[in-house]
Protein backbone atom coordinates (compact mmCIF):
# COMPACT_ATOMS: atom_id res chain seq x y z
CA UNK A 1 0.00 0.00 0.00
CA UNK A 2 1.05 3.36 -0.89
CA UNK A 3 2.57 4.74 2.58
CA UNK A 4 1.29 8.65 1.43
CA UNK A 5 -2.11 9.36 4.11
CA UNK A 6 -4.79 11.73 3.71
CA UNK A 7 -7.02 13.88 5.83
CA UNK A 8 -10.64 14.36 5.77
CA UNK A 9 -11.24 17.00 8.05
CA UNK A 10 -9.27 16.04 11.37
CA UNK A 11 -8.86 12.50 10.38
CA UNK A 12 -6.31 10.63 8.74
CA UNK A 13 -6.79 7.57 6.32
CA UNK A 14 -4.51 5.45 4.58
CA UNK A 15 -6.66 3.50 2.51
CA UNK A 16 -7.73 5.03 0.06
CA UNK A 17 -10.97 2.79 -0.76
CA UNK A 18 -14.15 4.07 0.85
CA UNK A 19 -17.24 1.07 0.87
CA UNK A 20 -20.60 1.04 1.31
CA UNK A 21 -22.92 -1.21 3.69
CA UNK A 22 -25.55 -1.80 1.21
CA UNK A 23 -26.55 -4.86 -1.02
CA UNK A 24 -24.97 -7.44 1.11
CA UNK A 25 -26.67 -10.63 1.64
CA UNK A 26 -25.95 -10.65 5.17
CA UNK A 27 -24.11 -8.82 7.85
CA UNK A 28 -20.96 -11.02 8.04
CA UNK A 29 -20.96 -10.95 4.44
CA UNK A 30 -20.85 -6.95 4.97
CA UNK A 31 -17.72 -7.43 7.60
CA UNK A 32 -15.92 -10.09 5.65
CA UNK A 33 -16.20 -7.81 2.00
CA UNK A 34 -15.07 -5.04 4.00
CA UNK A 35 -12.30 -6.25 5.55
CA UNK A 36 -11.06 -8.19 2.47
CA UNK A 37 -11.35 -4.66 0.94
CA UNK A 38 -8.77 -3.38 3.44
CA UNK A 39 -11.15 0.01 3.66
CA UNK A 40 -10.95 2.11 6.84
CA UNK A 41 -14.31 4.26 6.37
CA UNK A 42 -17.94 2.80 5.50
CA UNK A 43 -21.09 4.75 4.68
CA UNK A 44 -24.19 3.56 6.01
CA UNK A 45 -28.05 4.96 4.87
CA UNK A 46 -28.69 5.90 8.27
CA UNK A 47 -32.98 6.18 6.45
CA UNK A 48 -32.48 2.32 6.14
CA UNK A 49 -30.54 0.89 8.97
CA UNK A 50 -32.61 -0.96 11.21
CA UNK A 51 -31.65 1.07 14.41
CA UNK A 52 -33.71 -1.56 16.64
CA UNK A 53 -32.20 -4.73 15.18
CA UNK A 54 -31.48 -7.19 18.14
CA UNK A 55 -27.36 -8.06 19.25
CA UNK A 56 -25.60 -9.64 16.61
CA UNK A 57 -27.80 -8.22 13.81
CA UNK A 58 -27.20 -4.46 14.39
CA UNK A 59 -25.23 -3.00 11.43
CA UNK A 60 -23.92 -0.05 13.59
CA UNK A 61 -23.01 -2.17 16.14
CA UNK A 62 -21.26 -4.64 14.35
CA UNK A 63 -18.66 -1.89 12.59
CA UNK A 64 -18.11 0.25 15.70
CA UNK A 65 -16.87 -3.20 17.26
CA UNK A 66 -14.98 -4.09 14.23
CA UNK A 67 -13.11 -0.25 14.64
CA UNK A 68 -14.19 0.93 11.45
CA UNK A 69 -14.97 4.49 11.39
CA UNK A 70 -18.65 4.54 10.11
CA UNK A 71 -19.40 7.77 7.40
CA UNK A 72 -23.10 8.43 8.27
CA UNK A 73 -25.14 9.29 4.73
CA UNK A 74 -28.37 10.76 3.75
CA UNK A 75 -29.22 8.29 1.07
CA UNK A 76 -32.89 8.64 0.22
CA UNK A 77 -33.24 12.55 0.60
CA UNK A 78 -35.04 14.27 -1.78
CA UNK A 79 -35.30 17.92 0.01
CA UNK A 80 -32.67 20.15 2.20
CA UNK A 81 -35.01 19.70 5.31
CA UNK A 82 -34.62 15.80 5.15
CA UNK A 83 -30.87 16.21 4.38
CA UNK A 84 -30.08 18.30 7.16
CA UNK A 85 -32.93 16.04 9.68
CA UNK A 86 -31.07 13.01 8.71
CA UNK A 87 -27.62 14.73 8.92
CA UNK A 88 -28.40 15.81 12.70
CA UNK A 89 -29.70 12.62 13.71
CA UNK A 90 -26.80 10.98 12.62
CA UNK A 91 -24.59 12.51 14.22
CA UNK A 92 -26.70 12.27 17.36
CA UNK A 93 -26.57 8.70 17.27
CA UNK A 94 -23.01 7.94 16.33
CA UNK A 95 -21.26 11.08 18.36
CA UNK A 96 -19.13 11.99 14.74
CA UNK A 97 -19.04 15.38 12.46
CA UNK A 98 -18.73 13.35 9.27
CA UNK A 99 -21.53 13.11 6.98
CA UNK A 100 -22.04 11.86 2.96
CA UNK A 101 -24.47 14.46 2.34
CA UNK A 102 -26.85 13.19 -0.74
CA UNK A 103 -29.23 15.33 -1.64
CA UNK A 104 -31.25 13.34 -4.40
CA UNK A 105 -33.28 15.00 -7.56
CA UNK A 106 -34.03 12.36 -9.74
CA UNK A 107 -35.38 8.97 -8.29
CA UNK A 108 -34.71 7.29 -11.85
CA UNK A 109 -30.89 8.55 -12.28
CA UNK A 110 -30.65 9.06 -8.72
CA UNK A 111 -28.92 11.97 -9.45
CA UNK A 112 -28.29 14.72 -7.25
CA UNK A 113 -29.89 18.19 -7.34
CA UNK A 114 -26.97 20.72 -7.19
CA UNK A 115 -29.09 23.76 -5.78
CA UNK A 116 -30.33 21.32 -2.90
CA UNK A 117 -26.94 19.91 -2.19
CA UNK A 118 -25.09 23.46 -2.55
CA UNK A 119 -27.85 24.77 0.11
CA UNK A 120 -27.76 22.25 2.90
CA UNK A 121 -23.93 21.85 2.44
CA UNK A 122 -23.76 25.62 3.54
CA UNK A 123 -25.62 24.66 6.79
CA UNK A 124 -24.20 21.94 7.42
CA UNK A 125 -20.32 23.00 6.85
CA UNK A 126 -21.58 26.40 9.48
CA UNK A 127 -23.25 23.50 11.98
CA UNK A 128 -19.27 21.97 12.48
CA UNK A 129 -19.88 19.12 10.26
CA UNK A 130 -16.91 17.58 7.94
CA UNK A 131 -19.20 17.25 4.96
CA UNK A 132 -18.88 15.49 2.15
CA UNK A 133 -21.30 15.92 -0.66
CA UNK A 134 -22.37 13.85 -3.70
CA UNK A 135 -22.06 15.76 -6.58
CA UNK A 136 -22.49 15.66 -10.44
CA UNK A 137 -18.95 15.97 -12.21
CA UNK A 138 -19.50 19.86 -12.63
CA UNK A 139 -16.33 21.60 -12.16
CA UNK A 140 -18.64 24.90 -10.72
CA UNK A 141 -20.53 22.98 -8.49
CA UNK A 142 -17.61 21.40 -7.17
CA UNK A 143 -15.18 24.43 -6.59
CA UNK A 144 -18.64 26.05 -4.93
CA UNK A 145 -18.48 23.32 -2.69
CA UNK A 146 -15.04 23.07 -2.23
CA UNK A 147 -14.68 27.20 -1.51
CA UNK A 148 -17.58 26.90 1.68
CA UNK A 149 -15.72 24.57 3.46
CA UNK A 150 -16.40 21.15 2.72
CA UNK A 151 -13.63 18.22 3.23
CA UNK A 152 -14.13 16.50 0.05
CA UNK A 153 -15.91 17.14 -2.71
CA UNK A 154 -17.36 13.92 -4.48
CA UNK A 155 -18.27 13.82 -8.14
CA UNK A 156 -20.17 10.60 -9.29
CA UNK A 157 -18.18 9.11 -12.70
CA UNK A 158 -21.67 7.47 -13.49
CA UNK A 159 -25.24 6.69 -12.25
CA UNK A 160 -25.08 4.38 -8.67
CA UNK A 161 -25.13 1.53 -9.44
CA UNK A 162 -24.72 1.53 -12.91
CA UNK A 163 -20.78 0.04 -13.48
CA UNK A 164 -20.04 1.93 -16.15
CA UNK A 165 -16.76 3.43 -14.58
CA UNK A 166 -15.61 6.71 -15.30
CA UNK A 167 -17.75 8.32 -18.18
CA UNK A 168 -17.01 11.65 -18.32
CA UNK A 169 -12.42 12.21 -17.64
CA UNK A 170 -12.39 15.16 -19.43
CA UNK A 171 -14.77 17.03 -16.27
CA UNK A 172 -12.78 15.13 -13.48
CA UNK A 173 -9.62 16.49 -14.92
CA UNK A 174 -11.00 19.86 -14.79
CA UNK A 175 -12.64 19.09 -10.94
CA UNK A 176 -8.61 17.63 -9.99
CA UNK A 177 -6.81 20.83 -11.12
CA UNK A 178 -9.40 23.35 -9.95
CA UNK A 179 -10.48 22.15 -6.60
CA UNK A 180 -7.99 21.94 -3.52
CA UNK A 181 -9.74 19.43 -1.35
CA UNK A 182 -9.53 15.77 -1.72
CA UNK A 183 -11.81 14.78 -4.87
CA UNK A 184 -13.16 10.72 -4.13
CA UNK A 185 -15.15 9.53 -7.25
CA UNK A 186 -18.66 8.12 -5.99
CA UNK A 187 -20.72 6.23 -8.02
CA UNK A 188 -20.32 3.75 -10.80
CA UNK A 189 -17.59 2.04 -10.73
CA UNK A 190 -18.06 -1.56 -12.45
CA UNK A 191 -14.37 -3.66 -11.83
CA UNK A 192 -10.92 -3.19 -10.76
CA UNK A 193 -9.81 -1.33 -13.60
CA UNK A 194 -12.50 1.70 -12.97
CA UNK A 195 -11.09 1.85 -9.65
CA UNK A 196 -7.32 2.20 -10.64
CA UNK A 197 -8.08 4.40 -13.63
CA UNK A 198 -9.81 6.90 -11.07
CA UNK A 199 -6.53 6.80 -8.81
CA UNK A 200 -4.04 6.79 -11.74
CA UNK A 201 -5.95 10.47 -12.52
CA UNK A 202 -4.82 11.64 -9.56
CA UNK A 203 -8.35 11.10 -7.21
CA UNK A 204 -7.81 10.83 -3.97
CA UNK A 205 -10.44 8.11 -3.09
CA UNK A 206 -13.05 6.01 -4.40
CA UNK A 207 -16.34 4.79 -3.32
CA UNK A 208 -17.98 2.28 -3.82
CA UNK A 209 -20.58 -0.61 -3.04
CA UNK A 210 -22.86 -2.03 -5.85
CA UNK A 211 -19.39 -3.01 -7.56
CA UNK A 212 -18.88 -5.13 -4.95
CA UNK A 213 -21.74 -6.48 -3.28
CA UNK A 214 -23.30 -6.76 -6.80
CA UNK A 215 -20.38 -9.21 -8.10
CA UNK A 216 -20.61 -13.05 -8.51
CA UNK A 217 -17.81 -13.15 -5.68
CA UNK A 218 -18.11 -9.95 -3.59
CA UNK A 219 -15.37 -11.47 -1.24
CA UNK A 220 -12.95 -11.81 -4.17
CA UNK A 221 -14.22 -8.46 -5.92
CA UNK A 222 -13.09 -6.56 -2.69
CA UNK A 223 -9.66 -7.68 -2.66
CA UNK A 224 -9.04 -7.03 -6.28
CA UNK A 225 -10.77 -3.40 -5.44
CA UNK A 226 -8.45 -2.65 -2.71
CA UNK A 227 -5.31 -4.25 -5.09
CA UNK A 228 -6.67 -1.86 -7.77
CA UNK A 229 -6.87 1.11 -5.79
CA UNK A 230 -3.45 0.31 -4.50
CA UNK A 231 -1.78 -0.39 -7.78
CA UNK A 232 -3.25 3.20 -9.14
CA UNK A 233 -2.25 5.64 -6.61
CA UNK A 234 1.47 3.81 -6.55
CA UNK A 235 0.77 4.38 -10.67
CA UNK A 236 -0.50 8.05 -10.16
CA UNK A 237 2.93 8.97 -7.90
CA UNK A 238 5.53 6.80 -10.22
CA UNK A 239 4.42 9.30 -12.98
CA UNK A 240 3.43 7.42 -16.04
CA UNK A 241 5.30 7.96 -19.62
CA UNK A 242 4.26 9.97 -22.17
CA UNK A 243 1.68 9.22 -24.89
CA UNK A 244 3.47 8.83 -28.23
CA UNK A 245 1.94 8.37 -31.63
CA UNK A 246 5.14 6.18 -32.88
CA UNK A 247 7.11 3.33 -31.40
CA UNK A 248 10.52 4.19 -29.41
CA UNK A 249 12.96 1.81 -28.77
CA UNK A 250 13.21 0.23 -25.48
CA UNK A 251 17.06 -0.64 -25.72
CA UNK A 252 19.63 2.06 -26.47
CA UNK A 253 20.86 2.61 -29.89
CA UNK A 254 24.31 3.89 -29.14
CA UNK A 255 26.99 0.94 -29.66
CA UNK A 256 24.88 -1.95 -31.41
CA UNK A 257 27.20 -4.32 -32.49
CA UNK A 258 27.62 -4.62 -36.09
CA UNK A 259 27.46 -8.08 -38.09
Amino acid sequence: MSEAAFQLGDRTFHSRLIVGSGKYASLQETLDCTRESGAEMITVALRRVNLDAPRGENLLEALGEAGYVVLPNTAGCYTVDDALTTARLGRELLGTDLVKLEVIGDPKTLFPDVGGTLAAARVLVAEGFTVLPYITDDPVACRKLAEMGCAAVMPLAAPIGSGLGIRNPANLRIILETVETPVIVDAGVGTASDAAIALEMGCTAVLMNTAIAGAKDPLRMARAMKLAVEAGRLAYESGRIARRLYATASSPLDGLAVF
